[in-house]
């Protein structure tokens, strides 16, 4: 079926990806772990600055939900902005390249712009054998007001005109009253509130807001290390991912005209789904490791091929063969970018 201009939402930190090539010694310098996501503290502040001092850089637009968006558009290709997004910016060098780049990918970014924090960076540091890690400074992303910028009636109605939702776990550290709204007026009015629980430090410090917006999830993807994390919390007494999965799908929900549907990935092996009354695997797209040239974005990706169908009204099968296909697509580049046109059917 065709699909409306700004039906699918999404809000989240707007970031800047600085990304490098780096050596082990880096990592071990800022004790950085492989394969891992962390918020900046004070001790990383040089790191962004030897980053772009010392080795050869490329900056990409970012933000887990700010990818996830704009892959889901490049899979729609047409109408162009499908996808509206919502995130706050500084009014800097920056934060022109972020509008630059959401307009070249054809997605409804409607910044909330101030002055007092700079635009959002995330360091993206390589290592050779395609593991990574990543460390966010939020900065401006961190100061996203629901009084100053979701509540205006010229911004509201894009949220109105929606029929899903998708915010990233990252902004739980952010904004949970700007969540709330949202996610209480997708379930007013049955209509598709997806959430990603995004990393471990998530589930674990950010628990009691992951758990206020819970009830009101349609949609909960996450990977294996996330949902061990979070079956840990919540003290699920299991490290099977099938049984993390049906767990997690009956934890409370508020619209109870749909059941919530989870969706676990665990990288090159099969995705698992809860699903109604019963739990799926769905293998993922074999591909050479030679082939693979970071597999950063691939998380963002797969949720951006899902959403794809997902506002399309597809069955979720089909929702999980666009997002292996993202998935394996995004692998193959550098940063979450992509080839002109989708091959996908």
């Amino acid at each position: 079926m065709p699909v409306d201009p700004n039906s699918l939402f999404g809000m989240g930190n707007p970031l800047l990806d600085i990304c490098a090539t780096v050596d082990k010694d880096l990592l071990d310098k800022y004790a950085l772990k492989p394969n891992d996501q962390i918020l900046a503290e004070d001790k990383h502040k040089a790191l962004f600055e030897e980053l772009v001092k010392k080795f050869k850089v490329e900056y990409h637009a970012g933000g887990a939900t700010q990818n996830s968006i704009k892959i889901a558009q490049w899979m729609i290709q047409e109408p162009h902005k499908v996808g509206t997004y919502f995130g706050c910016i500084g009014k800097d060098k920056f934060g022109e390249i972020l509008k630059k780049k959401a307009e070249e990918a054809h997605i409804d970014a409607h910044y909330y712009e101030q002055d007092e924090e700079p635009t959002g960076t995330c360091a993206a540091c390589i290592t050779g054998d395609n593991r990574w890690s990543l460390v966010a400074n939020l900065a401006a992303a961190n100061c996203y007001k629901k009084d100053k910028h979701l509540d205006l009636e010229e911004n509201w109605k894009w949220v109105e005109k929606a029929n899903v939702y998708y915010i990233a776990g990252f902004f739980l550290t952010v904004s949970l009253e700007s969540i709330l709204k949202v996610a209480k007026h997708a379930s007013d009015n049955n209509k598709l509130f997806c959430l990603n629980l995004s990393a471990a430090f998530i589930c674990q410090v950010f628990k009691d807001n992951l758990m206020q917006v819970l009830p009101y999830v349609d949609v909960l993807f996450g990977n294996e290390t996330e949902a061990a994390a979070f079956a840990k919390e919540q003290d699920f007494e299991t490290k099977d991912l099938k049984e993390i999965a049906k767990k997690a799908q009956s934890l409370p929900k508020v619209n109870k005209k749909r059941k919530r549907i989870v969706v676990l990935t665990q990288g090159k092996e099969e995705t698992v789904m809860a699903l109604s009354d019963k739990i799926e695997t769905f293998p993922v797209l074999p591909i050479d490791p030679k082939d693979i040239v970071d597999t950063n974005g691939a998380g963002d990706a797969f949720v951006g091929g899902f959403l794809s169908q997902l506002v399309q009204e597809k069955p979720p099968n089909q929702c999980v063969k666009a997002a292996h296909y993202a998935a394996n697509v995004i692998i193959r580049q550098s940063g979450c970018t992509f080839p002109e046109n989708p091959d996908f059917n």
